[in-house]
């Protein structure tokens, strides 16, 4: 059976418009260890690319199946290309039960429990929307609440980026828990987390019948050329 027309969600254009961080909180953005994702988003992906790599991609071996051989992404291939730490603590981000997603807004972005309610009612889950992180992140510059301001700078640079996922409009509020201690947060592991979702990802696009991959396009565009090559 044939398989459905590949779609592709990339985030670059979002990147875009957010801009870099605000100057007073780019010292805490880059103790997260995350600050070279910014730059690092294209604003499409190439559809005929993915999808041929996708049809090669075996899950049993975590590895594309080429005419020159079986090839992978690697932990290496992540320190390189995105200079993501690779060693350190394994952050695991197990599934978040709304109300604790609630209440984990409420202490990390010091927003209100009505309004974060009603933010998870509208997505369905323990999810917020990109857009509402931006208009969070801009309302905390202005009080010059900082930490709080890098929180949801930085929750919104993995939801474009190492987590994103199928809604395309959406971040899992899960990986707010990574933020709580920003000065905590660049000793973990993000290559491995990352690498962790482009399995994952990959593993569910190969399935015959899935319409969308999700993760970050970027990084499976780049490696696919860099293994190519």
């Amino acid at each position: 059976q044939e398989r459905p027309e590949l779609k592709l969600s990339s985030h670059g254009r979002k990147m875009a418009k957010f801009r870099r961080p605000a100057l007073e909180i780019e010292g805490l953005v880059a103790t997260s260890g995350l600050s070279l994702l910014i730059a690092c988003s294209l604003d499409t992906g190439d559809r005929g690319l993915m999808y041929a790599f996708v049809e090669r991609w075996h899950k049993e071996t975590s590895s594309f199946h080429l005419l020159i051989g079986e090839v992978t992404i690697t932990l290496d291939d992540i320190a390189s290309l995105l200079h993501l730490p690779i060693v350190g603590a394994f952050h695991s981000f197990e599934q978040l039960h709304v109300d604790d997603a609630v209440d984990m807004l409420v202490e990390l972005l010091e927003v209100n429990v009505l309004e974060v309610r009603a933010e998870t009612i509208q997505c369905h889950g323990s999810y917020v929307r990109l857009s509402w992180l931006r208009d969070i992140y801009e309302m905390k510059i202005e009080a010059c609440h900082w930490i709080v301001a890098a929180r949801a700078y930085l929750l919104h640079l993995l939801g474009c980026t190492l987590f994103a996922n199928k809604s395309v409009t959406h971040v899992h509020v899960v990986f707010l828990d990574a933020l709580c201690d920003l000065t905590q947060s660049g000793t973990y592991a993000w290559g491995a987390a990352a690498l962790v979702h482009v399995y994952d990802n990959l593993n569910e696009v190969s399935k015959s019948m899935a319409r969308q991959l999700a993760g970050y396009i970027t990084l499976l565009q780049v490696s696919s050329h860099v293994n190519k090559t």
